[in-house]
């Protein structure tokens, strides 16, 4: 079997996709499937519509003589994957790790619901976002299979009325962390970490809740000494996160760090007390996944796929999204618990195991070779 690999970004370029793909690439001939990429990278600086013919052109050539082209998203490349299939009269696979249209509706057309009630709204949204949602719809009927990386997306794309037969949820796999990091007692002197400190990490936009996190961390400062907040990562609400800490004179317990690399992402990581993910949404948290192999207890929502990582009570605690109160008891509750913590932690290290590279390429080649 030969298969095409689909996908917007690929190494050097950073991300899920990418990573995801030169797995494939690097593991499907394990397998006796033969891989290759065909990447949307070199085409992105063109203008919109010539990049997205040109890269249409693109699997039609490399799609010659291959039995599956496998797409990483339902529009920018699941649009021109699914008639470069038809034409070629391939088999289409799809992977879908959220809902484009929503994702691009909350980032550019003024979009203020979250995913669950989005996909159940019949109302008018901006055209554009409209678009996208037939458009998606369109590639996910036109494919023999669609793969999910958590039960709460196999949902999502059926509610879109997609048949859930075709259907299938597929784990992403953990590849673990470096073995090689110090000390806790030595990372928080190297990162600057005094008192009991919270790490948060993701894109800052509104459904991320940094703006409750804070509020939070001012109503426990003068209960929790030296309490802090580190907020790691860039986005759209930077300068609006940034000018609520100002107002409330909260620069000793709050810190907005920008983007950060890997390694010393880890670092902040392992040096805190507790990580916290206060998101209104969450396909499948790869993020979550390393906190748990960094050994930190983890509080987040009972939101997406977080409940297929997370079980409350037993490898950390959940509550509801943006939940002042829930927080700030979760919070109190492992900071003022050791035991706790170092429970959730021991689990955490078996969950984790559970989401083994083995186990998705298995997962996946069975779904390929029965096309």
């Amino acid at each position: 079997m030969k298969v095409l690999i689909a996908t917007g970004i690929y190494p050097p370029s950073v991300g899920g996709p990418a990573t995801y793909s030169k797995l494939l690439y690097d593991n499907l001939p394990k397998y006796d499937i033969e891989a290759s990429v065909a990447s949307f990278d070199d085409l992105r600086a063109l203008p919109v519509g010539i990049r997205h013919f040109l890269y249409f052109i693109k699997l039609l050539i490399d799609g010659i003589g291959k039995d599956v082209i496998y797409a990483q998203d339902p529009v920018s490349v699941g649009y021109p994957a699914m008639w470069a299939a038809r034409i070629l009269k391939k088999k289409f696979v799809l992977k879908i790790v959220g809902d484009y249209a929503w994702e691009q509706g909350t980032q550019r057309f003024g979009v203020n619901d979250l995913l669950d009630d989005f996909v159940k709204d019949k109302r008018e949204y901006h055209p554009h976002v409209l678009r996208m949602k037939k458009i998606q719809k369109k590639v996910a009927e036109k494919a023999d299979k669609i793969i999910v990386p958590s039960r709460y997306l196999k949902k999502i794309v059926s509610h879109w009325g997609i048949d859930e037969n075709k259907i299938n949820v597929i784990f992403n796999s953990f590849e673990g962390i470096p073995e090689n990091l110090s000390s806790v007692e030595y990372l928080r002197d190297e990162v600057g970490f005094v008192g009991p400190t919270i790490v948060t990490v993701g894109r800052l936009v509104p459904w991320k809740g940094f703006e409750t996190l804070i509020s939070v961390v001012e109503e426990l400062k003068d209960e929790i000494k030296y309490l802090k907040l580190v907020i790691i990562g860039s986005g759209p609400d930077k300068y609006k996160l940034e000018n609520i800490v100002s107002k409330k004179q909260l620069f000793k317990n709050v810190l907005i760090t920008g983007a950060m690399d890997r390694a010393n992402l880890f670092k902040y990581i392992s040096a805190s007390d507790v990580f916290v993910l206060n998101t209104g949404y969450e396909g499948f948290s790869h993020q979550l996944l390393e906190v748990l192999a960094l050994e930190t207890p983890i509080i987040t929502t009972n939101i997406g796929g977080n409940p297929e990582i997370i079980k409350d009570g037993e490898n950390g605690l959940l509550v509801e999204y943006d939940n002042k109160e829930e927080l700030k008891n979760a919070i109190r509750e492992i900071l003022k618990d050791a035991d706790l913590g170092n429970r959730f932690v021991l689990n955490g290290k078996k969950t984790v195991q559970e989401f083994s590279l083995d186990r998705m390429m298995t997962d996946l080649v069975m779904e390929l070779k029965t096309l």
